[in-house]
């Protein structure tokens, strides 16, 4: 602190004002001032005289002289003197003292020294007694001694030599206070006594402006004033302190004020002006105003950017100091390289880049047939390479064109202001004319039916036949064989028969297509399989019955019959598992109904790049526009933005984007969830708009949900929603999963978090990535592992726990947990149960309880989604059935479950705690998550167990719990608390 303080007292200072009290060279009649002794007795004391001071003006002294007598004690008192809140007074005295020596026969009692005393007063109450002429109650300053003292004597008298000292004191407090100056046997002439006070003059400094501020109470005491910033500036660092020392000076400054955007600091940092004309200044600071950079100029004084002129423009990234720029010129000099069905386009720089180096191109691709309709886009399925939009070289290679085909390819040189102009970019066009190719790669191919020794396949023609298809080849082998053991197989149409197969084989199947320019590549390696001896015997078996049973109808009928059991046989049944499964999922076509999609696993694709181009459409990265983060997902962030495709109203959009620095298998298994969404199309299943895989970065686009997942929206609206409301939601959600089901998709992770709300409170099914990934998850606890896997416990029926077996009937226990995660409003399953104690209380036979409110027909359905046995639980179709009949039957829904149903207690006695564990009310509030409320239970009384079991909701909402989901959840703990004390009144009795 030392240090502090000698740092602060070497700084330099601003110089202090003197405000004066009194001044005795201003007096204009006698001075009147008291002494002691009393003038003129024997003993004669000060006495006062008329005398000239160092300018021979006349003043009024006071004198003493007895330096002949013994024991001298003359005092002189001031009149009173306030202070007018002064805390330290200083005193500055001109005396002139003869010097002792010089006076002949002097006795050894002589001085050349006297004392300063002052006496604080609250008001003007001295007598010719009052106060003692004492040192006690007066208080001593100093001792005043002469630096020079006179002694010499010229025939006009003596010559005085005039002395000046300056004393201080305080702390003073009182009102006033008087002076006393005492004589003890000296001759001298107290010739002026000025009285006064100092304080720190108003001041500017550091930008900011201090007022004047009265010095402290002692020597070295600091008085911090607050200063206040000087206008058009801003505080940067607080608080701004400036401390005034005891000598009425100010010292170093702390904090400082800048002067704000568009206005800088002159006249030695005491004034803030505005930026003139054609200058600005972007933020606070010391900084001078800069003039406008090209292209730019300012609308008024204090200026913090310069806008562009018209025709330039500014990114968002851009420093204001930059010149504004302009867009680019068209690119130059055009050369086009055509071979078959591929193009090679290079091209020279603009001429003029518009003032900026980040100059890219983008290359519009259309079809011109020669037809009425002109030219049109280009297809999805045209290959640029390395990309279409945002090349930085000048030079692109297009591939899978269509073959003679006239196209014109629009070369656009666009910077980053491009967007910003309101005209469409520059560009060079050229026009060019394909020649013959071969078909392009067939994309799929389907599995019509099966039987123990054939398959029959169908296949989509080429997106680009290039051509008309004169036939189709179709490779096949057996999956432990190579291509070298392959067979053949062609077909005029896109359907063939394969004869002569293994039962129970796995066979390898690639097919192509063959115009008068030859064939185009093979598709990707598919796998499918012919039935076992097994279940061709049980297919007969199953169909048996229908022979004899039909016997009575006639011979006719039963010829008839048996002759279509043996086609159908003949045919095949799929069957719904295999020891295959988790590798590829086979295509079923005896249960569907007529028209019915059959869901496609994207992972028997060889290359699942295929599955992505055939059930996701590509969207150019010019119509999707990022607006903001939302959240993070498993491979990158989740963003909103807009989605604006050609001759279609501008959407709100959701947009999944692949992390960079990603893997392929990254990227394989990010898209696989485009793949498998693209197959759907239904209300109540999230709907997927398109992909960007053709830019970087890669997206997934959905519709946009405005309310987010479920779980979290009934947690920030808890108690605020009708049961018919709470219904409706459960009900949109099973006719997505019975539309899924439908088409032999199993989900495996429903759960209330992977739905997603709407701003009309419709619920969709999403999340469809995370059910091929489970065994990867490590880092989510809700996915613990199971056998080796990773399974979220808490929605996962026992079997699929278990054994890994993955059905819509798993599916329904999981949408039995969703409908008591909506009941409850968001509650964790099982609460803080671990998922141990999870597996072991449903191996038990334990099953969650009602929640607070739960209409019994709701619990009683998930109850029956909870079967162990999964044939006994409901199909999805059941479920929207039994939600549809109480929703137009809303009397079904008042009946709610007794707290304490029977075997469900133990686990309900996890959700509400038994109160007897409980030392206090205050402790059983904190456990039912309701310790907020400790306060209002204790002003209301309600301090012990007996109390609160007797609260009703009058009582609840008089102790001033408002929210309708605390005050559900409380009402619900105390009558459990009521239940639980009546339990253990019987038990005693």
């Amino acid at each position: 602190m030392m240090d502090i303080l000698w740092i602060l007292w070497t700084l330099p200072s601003v110089l202090a004002i003197e405000e004066i009290l009194m001044d005795s060279t201003t007096a204009t009649a006698e001075l009147g001032w008291t002494v002691y002794p009393v003038s003129g007795t024997s003993d004669s004391s000060w006495e006062e005289v008329s005398g000239y001071d160092e300018n021979m003006n006349t003043i009024r002294t006071y004198q003493v002289c007895n330096v002949f007598d013994a024991n001298q004690n003359n005092w002189v008192r001031t009149k009173y003197i306030r202070r007018r809140g002064a805390q330290r007074i200083h005193v500055e005295m001109k005396f002139s003292v003869r010097d002792c020596s010089s006076i002949p026969r002097v006795p050894g009692s002589c001085k050349e020294t006297f004392n300063l005393y002052y006496y604080e007063s609250d008001s003007d109450t001295a007598t010719k007694t009052f106060p003692p002429w004492m040192e006690n109650p007066w208080i001593k300053v100093d001792t005043i001694a002469a630096d020079e003292s006179f002694s010499q004597v010229d025939l006009g008298g003596r010559v005085m030599k005039i002395n000046t000292e300056v004393r201080s004191f305080g702390p003073v407090s009182r009102n006033g206070f008087y002076l006393a100056f005492q004589d003890y046997g000296g001759c001298m002439s107290l010739i002026a006594v000025r009285v006064f006070y100092r304080k720190c003059p108003r001041t500017i400094r550091n930008g900011a402006i201090f007022q004047e501020t009265l010095s402290g109470a002692e020597s070295t005491s600091l008085v911090a004033a607050r200063g206040v910033c000087i206008p058009n500036a801003e505080e940067v660092d607080v608080p701004i302190k400036l401390y005034c020392n005891g000598d009425g000076e100010w010292m170093v400054p702390i904090g400082r004020c800048m002067c704000k955007a568009g206005h800088e600091a002159v006249e030695n940092g005491t004034v803030c002006r505005a930026c003139p004309s054609g200058f600005f200044k972007t933020a606070q600071g010391d900084e001078k105003c800069l003039q406008c950079p090209i292209n730019s100029r300012t609308t008024n004084d204090g200026a913090t950017n310069c806008v562009c002129r018209n025709g330039y423009y500014r990114t968002d990234s851009d420093p204001l100091e930059m010149p504004c720029t302009t867009v680019p010129s068209a690119p130059q000099n055009v050369i086009s390289s055509v071979n078959e069905t591929s193009l090679m386009l290079e091209w020279n720089p603009p001429r003029e880049t518009g003032g900026r180096d980040d100059v890219v191109y983008n290359i519009i691709c259309k079809s011109c047939g020669g037809g009425r309709g002109g030219c049109t886009r280009c297809g999805d399925n045209v290959q640029f390479i390395p990309r279409q939009l945002g090349l930085t070289e000048s030079r692109v290679f297009i591939s899978d064109l269509l073959a003679h085909t006239q196209y014109t390819f629009e070369i656009q040189a666009v910077n980053g202001v491009s967007d910003q102009s309101p005209y469409s970019p520059q560009y060079t066009s050229v026009n060019i004319t394909t020649n013959q190719a071969a078909p392009s790669t067939v994309s799929i191919m389907h599995q019509v039916s099966r039987t123990i020794d054939s398959i029959t396949l169908s296949w989509s023609q080429p997106d680009q036949p290039n051509g008309v298809i004169l036939d189709y080849e179709l490779q096949y082998y057996e999956k432990d064989q190579t291509e070298h053991n392959s067979s053949m197989v062609k077909s005029q149409t896109n359907t063939a028969v394969i004869r002569g197969l293994k039962p129970g084989g796995i066979y390898v199947f690639q097919v192509r297509a063959r115009t008068v320019a030859g064939f185009g590549r093979y598709s990707g390696k598919m796998y499918f399989q012919t039935m076992t001896e097994e279940e061709y015997n049980t297919s007969i078996q199953e169909k048996l019955p229908l022979i004899i049973g039909s016997a009575a109808a006639g011979l006719v009928f039963l010829i008839a019959v048996v002759v279509i059991i043996i086609v159908c046989n003949r045919r095949g049944f799929e069957r719904a598992d295999s020891e295959y499964t988790d590798k590829l999922q086979h295509y079923t076509s005896g249960h569907m109904s007529p028209g019915m999609k059959i869901y496609i696993d994207p992972f028997t694709y060889e290359d699942p790049n295929e599955a992505v181009r055939e059930f996701a459409k590509e969207i150019d990265i010019s119509c999707v526009k990022i607006e903001q983060v939302i959240g993070a997902g498993e491979f990158g962030e989740v963003c909103s933005g807009n989605l604006k495709l050609p001759g279609k109203r501008e959407m709100f959009v959701a947009i999944k984007t692949l992390k960079s620095g990603y893997t392929e298998k990254q990227r394989r298994d990010f898209l696989s969830e485009a793949s498998i969404m693209g197959q759907f199309d239904h209300p109540n299943v999230i709907h997927l708009e398109g992909v960007v895989t053709k830019s970087s970065p890669v997206m997934i686009i959905t519709e946009f949900m405005e309310n987010g997942s479920l779980d979290s929206f009934l947690r920030q609206n808890d108690g605020q929603f009708t049961v018919i409301q709470l219904v409706g939601m459960l009900r949109g959600i099973a006719s997505g999963m019975k539309y899924l089901a439908d088409m032999n998709y199993v989900h495996r992770d429903l759960a209330a978090r992977n739905i997603l709300v709407n701003s009309n409170l419709v619920c969709k099914v999403s999340d469809f990535g995370l059910s091929r990934f489970l065994e990867d998850d490590t880092s989510d606890p809700t996915y613990t592992s199971a056998l080796g896997g990773k399974i979220p416990i808490r929605w996962t029926a026992p079997e699929a726990i278990q054994y890994r077996k993955f059905t819509s009937a798993s599916d329904v226990w999981s949408y039995g947990i969703v409908m008591w995660e909506v009941m409850s409003y968001g509650e964790r399953p099982y609460w803080d149960m671990t998922n141990q104690d999870v597996i072991n209380a449903i191996e038990q036979d334990y099953r969650l309880p009602p929640p607070m409110d739960c209409p019994s027909a709701l619990h009683q359905l998930m109850l029956d989604c909870w079967q162990k046995d999964r044939n006994n639980r409901p199909k999805f179709s059941q479920i929207v059935n039994n939600l549809d009949k109480m929703i137009r039957n809303p009397n079904s829904l008042k009946a709610m479950t007794p707290l304490s149903s029977g075997v469900h207690l133990p686990l309900l006695d996890r959700s509400v705690p038994d109160f007897s564990s409980f030392s206090s009310v205050d402790d059983w509030l904190d456990a039912i998550k309701m310790g907020q409320y400790k306060d209002n239970f204790a002003n209301g009384n309600f301090t012990s167990f007996d109390l609160v079991s007797q609260m009703t909701m009058e009582d609840i909402l008089r102790v001033g719990v408002t929210l309708a989901g605390h005050q559900k959840k409380i009402l619900n703990s105390v009558q459990m608390m009521r239940a639980q004390m009546n339990q253990i009144q019987s038990v005693e009795v």
